[in-house]
């Protein structure tokens, strides 16, 4: 698909003024709009503010390229705005955005990123940016971009598809000076979009103009396109790594690799190839783990930093387990209760279609620690730290001793299955630098045997020794839990708040982890404060805007009301925008709304067994009436807060 059929000249303007970027925003926004691009433009909207608040499009050098893929989009579409003063988009390199491209993406397909891709390698081009930036109408504007497009993108391939595949690659490797490809690169950015396949592209030009043949990777959102082979690797004179995230590196041992950030890749490509080319790259040696590759800054990154990001990929695995657990589960207890079964011992299982729903959600719900040992595991020491993650955590799960090592009635839990991923982790990162000392021989018998049986008598031991301590642990905290009585209403009322501090950062998070632990000892109240705590934020906002218009702007008030709908379905992100644009009255107007409607969610004994779902899992809530009073009350505390906190907007 080429990008003048995605372009219409009703959805350009040149020589727009834009004080912000929000006036940008809206602009492009517009314009889309008008040229029948969009089926719905609050949705639409909301998605390109959502992908903001993850980070700016901006990509610099006086361009920007905002995006949403959404089913808000009628069709793939492209809208583009010239501002000739510029406007802050909140580029890294901290210069204004002249030039804007914004993409409508629908949700089936790629078509973003094709688009992007196409986009970023012909955009490496200053004069042909220049060119646009002083076309004399949108005709002109169109024009520049076809031939540039034909130039490019030659169309003498029998399928057009053939072009497409080559664009997001944007690395076909320059004439070869001897027949062989001299110097390879990888090229990576958090989000896998515009800085990848500028970085390709950069280093392609610069490698043409100094006769250097040269293969470029991108690790796109797309997924991998023109991989390095194993020949290649062994055949080249270097290879250099331009990523800001983790690629797989364990293929580069024993190679010249030069390790930097994408930004590197962009604006430093010949000093780049120069180093690989002059034998200037250390050899990269494998250390066992994960491979990561990234900026100069993760070298100094902390050991807190590094933790969080170990548990966090334990989690995200672990999570779609237990909430699909959770609700089949929660479900069986609503169908016996509408059953009118007795609430014995037997309940939720009473009734045939309730014990199906109890048996399969158990199923699932049981995989919890296993998955979150194993992943943390995993993330630690790639592949060899799986198994001893999963035994591990399912050894916590179990309650496994060495008087008891089939198991026992009393488990370990959340805090026995994370030592367990970090221990099991740590101990095969360090035990497979111990193994590169073994003979080379004995290479092929590492991952199969000699990694699994060390490892799984390592974490055996282990579980088994600590176990009783950790056991000891989780019964003391599920007891004074149950003690607390009306305490707990302060427990509420510090969970519900930390859930809107960062909204969706390291406090939110930990305060999720705390409601998910305590869901496994068997306390749902944890769980009801957890979650209600970040429904507040989104809702509380869209409540302000609704009642008190004049303390927002236009585009605020414009996005508010899909923050009803997130809010209900637990998204708490939907507030980041809002409090990213005010965020000492922002956060403290919505900290007060959460912990109100968590501590008044403990104080009426309010329960829920699914860790998500927001107002679609009400029917399983206990006492969901009172839920559902606790929610409005913390909305509207939060609302009453905003219209305190915040002055009003000078129209």
């Amino acid at each position: 698909m080429r990008i003048t059929d995605l372009l219409a000249p009703e959805a350009i303007e040149l020589g727009v003024s834009a004080a912000s970027k929000s006036d940008a925003i809206e602009k492009l926004i517009s314009l889309h709009n008008g040229a029948g691009n969009l089926s719905d433009v609050d949705v639409y909207r909301e998605a390109i503010l959502a992908r903001e608040a993850g980070g700016t499009t901006a990509i610099g050098e006086g361009m920007a390229i905002p995006h949403a893929k959404t089913d808000a989009v009628a069709k793939p579409a492209l809208a583009a705005i010239t501002v000739p003063d510029g406007v802050d988009y909140e580029a890294p390199d901290g210069q204004p955005s002249k030039l804007i491209f914004m993409i409508a993406a629908p949700s089936d397909g790629e078509v973003h990123l094709e688009v992007l891709a196409r986009l970023m390698t012909m955009l490496m081009d200053v004069d042909w940016r220049n060119q646009l930036l002083t076309a004399g109408s949108a005709e002109e504007f169109l024009k520049l971009i076809d031939d540039k497009e034909r130039e490019k993108f030659p169309e003498e391939e029998p399928a057009e598809e053939a072009a497409n595949d080559a664009a997001p690659a944007a690395a076909a490797a320059a004439p070869a000076d001897d027949g062989a490809i001299r110097v390879l690169a990888v090229t990576a950015c958090p989000t896998g979009i515009a800085h990848t396949y500028m970085a390709a592209e950069a280093l392609n030009q610069q490698a043409e103009k100094m006769g250097i043949s040269i293969k470029v990777e991108t690790n796109g959102s797309g997924g991998a396109k023109n991989i390095l082979t194993k020949d290649e690797i062994a055949a080249c004179d270097g290879i250099i790594v331009a990523a800001d995230k983790n690629v797989e590196m364990a293929r580069f041992d024993g190679r010249p690799v030069l390790i930097t950030k994408v930004a590197d890749g962009i604006n430093k490509p010949e000093e780049l190839i120069n180093q690989v080319i002059e034998g200037k790259a250390p050899v990269y040696a494998h250390s066992g783990g994960a491979g990561e590759a990234s900026d100069e800054s993760a070298e100094n990154e902390s050991v807190g930093r590094k933790v969080y990001k170990h548990l966090m990929e334990g989690v995200s695995h672990m999570l779609p387990f237990v909430v699909a657990g959770g609700i089949f589960i929660a479900l069986a207890f609503l169908i016996d209760t509408i059953m009118g079964a007795p609430q014995d011992g037997n309940f939720g299982s009473n009734t045939p279609i309730a014990a199906w729903f109890k048996g399969i959600g158990g199923v699932s719900f049981g995989f919890m620690l296993a998955i979150l040992a194993g992943y943390i595991g995993r993330s630690i020491a790639d592949r060899p730290g799986l198994l001893v993650g999963f035994v591990g955590g399912a050894m916590a799960a179990a309650g496994c001793t060495f008087a008891e090592p089939a198991g026992q009635a009393v488990s370990a839990g959340f805090l026995g299955a994370l030592l367990a991923g970090f221990a099991g982790g740590y101990f095969m990162l360090w035990f497979e630098k111990i193994c590169e000392h073994i003979p080379q021989a004995l290479d092929g018998m590492k991952p199969m045997l000699i990694y699994p049986l060390v490892g799984l008598a390592f974490i055996g031991v282990f579980m088994c020794a600590v176990n009783p301590i950790m056991i000891a642990i989780n019964v003391g905290i599920g007891n004074f839990l149950t003690s607390l009585g009306n305490a707990k209403i302060l427990l509420g009322l510090l969970l519900g708040g930390m859930m809107a501090i960062d909204m969706g950062g390291p406090i939110n998070k930990a305060a999720y982890l705390f409601g998910l632990a305590s869901i496994e000892l068997g306390n749902y109240d944890m769980m009801a404060a957890v979650m209600i705590g970040g429904m507040v934020p989104p809702l509380a906002i869209a409540l302000a805007c609704t009642f008190f218009k004049d303390r927002w702007t236009e585009t605020e008030l414009k996005s508010a009301p899909v923050n009803y709908i997130m809010g209900l379905s637990f998204i708490t992100e939907g507030a980041i925008p809002y409090a990213a644009a005010d965020p000492l009255r922002v956060i403290p107007a919505c900290v007060v709304g959460s912990a109100v409607a968590g501590a008044i969610s403990m104080a009426f004994g309010c329960t829920l067994m699914a860790p998500h779902g927001g107002i679609f899992v009400f029917a399983v809530v206990g006492n969901w009436p009172m839920y559902l009073v606790a929610l409005v009350v913390g909305a509207v505390v939060g609302a009453l807060m905003l219209r305190i906190l915040k002055k009003p907007v000078e129209k």
